[in-house]
């Protein structure tokens, strides 16, 4: 989700900025120092952004010429966030470290990200065995753990000795974690499946019983102590909805091609000069 705030905030900022009546007589800052008209700031903002935001402009509006998003569709996606994150608590916070305060300009991404899955994936079948094959292999089991993460093998046997003495893991993992998202909740990570993790990682906590302790493992991140905190097993009825948009994600057509046909059939002219040229990275044919 992180990676999907990061790449529509710039959109999202100046969405709203960009619609604005432009006459030069309207102006938005007035000092003792002087103005900044609408004008002005629109001549700034195509200078220095104006490329990437008009390209995301007229992809949004292709899109949304050919598919419709709901209010409800947009509302599930937000709750599917607020859940990866903890809480409204945990959104909020990502969001602000990403720029991103004003909540309809947030919805606004949201609709425009299920605009493009839409168009991706139109036409895309996934198959009632692919489904099954899906979960018995990565869904079905399900764990609960947490951990705590140093970052020398040094640190890891310290840590994995004072548990084998009998201390807490929730305060050791507040004192040694260099995990920021689980220190300060007792090393918990949630529940998960299999292939959500690090291989080296995921080998491990899935070969372990309920409240057991692993040794220390090494990853790209570091070395960790794991703690299995609850097992279950999923029932393929509450899983199939997710396990249906995963694979067919997996299938997606590229974007770049989606969007290139359809401003192509929109039949896209630019007036103003200075950004004649935005959309031609995506107006490109697909090489064979």
């Amino acid at each position: 989700m992180k990676k999907i705030i990061v790449s529509l905030g710039i959109a999202g900022a100046v969405l709203s900025l960009s619609a604005c009546n432009l006459s030069a007589s309207n102006t938005i800052v007035q000092s003792k120092a002087g103005e900044i008209t609408k004008e002005e700031f629109y001549n700034e903002l195509k200078a220095q952004t104006g490329d990437q935001v008009l390209q995301q402009m007229v992809e949004t509006m292709v899109l949304a010429k050919e598919y419709t998003v709901t209010e409800k569709e947009i509302d599930e996606r937000i709750k599917e966030y607020t859940e990866q994150f903890g809480g409204e608590e945990g959104l909020h916070q990502a969001l602000a470290q990403n720029g991103m305060t004003d909540e309809q300009a947030f919805k606004k991404n949201i609709e425009r990200e299920l605009l493009a899955e839409k168009a991706a994936t139109d036409g895309v079948k996934v198959s009632e065995e692919e489904v099954k094959k899906e979960f018995e292999e990565k869904y079905k089991d399900e764990i609960k753990a947490s951990h705590i993460l140093v970052k020398d093998v040094k640190t890891a046997k310290e840590v994995k000795e004072r548990l084998d003495k009998g201390e807490d893991f929730a305060k050791l993992a507040s004192h040694y974690s260099i995990d920021p998202s689980s220190k300060d909740n007792g090393g918990d990570v949630g529940y998960f499946t299999k292939g959500r993790m690090v291989s080296e990682f995921d080998q491990v906590v899935f070969s372990l019983d309920v409240n057991k302790v692993s040794e220390p493992v090494k990853t790209e991140y570091g070395y960790h102590i794991i703690k299995v905190t609850d097992k279950k097993t999923n029932k393929f009825e509450d899983k199939k909805k997710a396990i249906e948009r995963e694979l067919t994600l997996k299938k997606a057509k590229p974007m770049k091609e989606v969007i290139s046909k359809l401003q192509k059939e929109a039949d896209i002219s630019i007036k103003d000069q200075e950004l004649k040229d935005a959309l031609k990275t995506t107006q490109q044919p697909e090489k064979n």
